[in-house]
This record gives C-alpha cells, structure tokens and sequence, in this order.
C-alpha cells in the first residue's frame, strides 16, 4: 500500500469494496479554518474525531496517544474491518491526515494512506464535495495491535541527551524552535530540546502537497546525515507526523514520535514565560 494516494486515484477508486474515506480535519491552533470550511468534506467521508475520539482526553498533555482498547473500539464504531484499506484527508491539504496514518500503521493497520493535497486539493482539481456527515455504521471488526516501541516517552527523550542514540527532529517553525518566536499555548517558553535539529513542516511540503522523494531525500540528508533512528517532535505530536510521513517517502530509517513532545517537555523542565 502506498503511504500517499493522489486525488485522482480516489476519485478513480473511491467506490472500491473495502475502501474506508476517514475526514481527519482538525482545528489548527492560530488559524481561521474558514476558507476550508469545517463542515465540507468528501461524499461518504466518515468524521475520525482526532480530538476527542481518538486522543487520551485524561492526560494533561494534547493529542495524546488514546490506549489499545479506546482505538479499537472508536475504530470499530467507524465500521472498519481489519481487511479495510483506509485513505485519510484534513481540510488544511497535509496537517492532520498524517498523524491519522501514523496512529493505524502504531496499532498494527498497515492499509492506510494519505490523501496528498488533503480537501483543497480535491477541490482545485473539480471533484464535489459535501457538507460533513455524522451518523453511526455497522460495528467493524478492527483489532488494535499496539506496538509501544514506536512512541517514545519523555523517559526517552531525556536519557537521549547523554547518550545521543537517536537524531530527534523538530517539525515546529525555525522561530519556535530558536526561542525567538511565541509558542501557541501562551505559558511556554519557546526553544528546542537538547540534541535536536529542525525541519519545520512547511519545508516539505510544497503548494500545500508533499515535495518530491528527490527533495525530500536531499533535505533530509542535509539535517540527519548520520546513521542514526530519528524521533520525531513539534508542539503536541501533530506536525511530527508530517515530516515523518515525509521521511518515509525518501529516507530509510527507524523512525519514531515523542507524543508529548514539546509541550511535555517545556512544562516538565518548568519552561514558563
């Protein structure tokens, strides 16, 4: 299964049997959503609430990982079936669809792509839309498999600093990441954390789709040229997902996410304005 699907093939296979559109659009802190309308969304499209579905909602830290059973049993009320194969698109073009991707390929699902260039690409090139559905399905028969190695934990991330073992790769602006520009959640301080490198999301991607392999492999190359696993980072996990996505597309290695990512980390090291 390719990791991204382009618009043209879903308008082309959108009926096939098996087939499961899930609308991964999600509110982007500091933005107006309104030319991307919330509502609007592709015809048999079903609503894969990130937030309050598909996030550990106890913890005090956002987007966390949900547990195995909580991801089984909202997956299942979606009707996926473990046979599915899963095509994931937000309404930002690449924003939240791949956090969508990395949480299934987490759980053991490896049928799932992204669609590239999200909603407004599928609008540019004449598809239709709809305005967005909720309503219930036949209960799937999806089956979680969490494989916890490829969520790494501040534990991890902390111990990383003496021994250097991984390359951990920041996905949020060059400001944020400096600690000359604010970080969204106003009582943080912005910076990086120690032994990192930063590839802002923004990098790549290009007219809202992912760039090339070729420039995908050369910047990556550029930040991470040693042989190091790399653990992806941004300001709560969503962002990490993209460059990973990315990284997957061009460049072979072990790839992890810190789910708490910077938001953990400035609050656990007392990081406050």
């Amino acid at each position: 299964m390719q990791e991204i699907v382009s618009v043209d093939w879903l308008n082309q296979h959108i009926l096939d049997d098996n087939l499961v559109l899930l609308d991964a659009s999600f509110h982007k802190i500091g933005e107006d959503n309104s030319c991307n309308s919330e509502n609007n969304s592709i015809a048999g499209a079903r609503f894969f609430d990130l937030k309050n579905k598909f996030s550990d909602t106890s913890s005090a830290f956002p987007n966390t990982m949900p547990s195995e059973e909580q991801f089984e049993q909202e997956s299942q009320k979606l009707g996926i079936n473990q046979d599915s194969t899963l095509i994931v698109f937000d309404n930002q073009g690449i924003y939240s669809s791949p956090r969508v991707w990395w949480m299934f390929k987490v759980m053991g699902h490896k049928k799932v792509s992204v669609l590239n260039g999200g909603l407004p690409e599928w609008i540019k090139q004449g598809f239709s839309t709809c305005k967005r559905e909720i309503r219930t399905y036949e209960i799937g028969n999806f089956k979680a498999n969490f494989h916890t190695p490829f969520v790494k934990s501040y534990e991890d991330i902390f111990n990383n600093i003496k021994s250097n073992t991984f390359t951990i790769v920041d996905a949020r602006s060059q400001g944020r990441f400096n600690g000359t520009e604010k970080e969204p959640r106003a009582s943080l301080k912005s910076g990086n954390i120690p032994n990192s490198v930063n590839i802002p999301f923004k990098d790549v991607l290009e007219n809202g789709k992912f760039k090339s392999p070729s420039q995908l492999n050369k910047l990556f190359n550029s930040k991470c040229s040693n042989s190091k696993d790399l653990i992806f980072t941004c300001g709560s996990g969503i962002t990490a997902c993209i460059i990973l996505l990315a990284s997957e597309l061009s460049f072979k290695r072990s790839k992890f996410v810190y789910d708490g990512s910077w938001t953990e980390w400035a609050e656990k090291n007392k990081l406050f304005l």
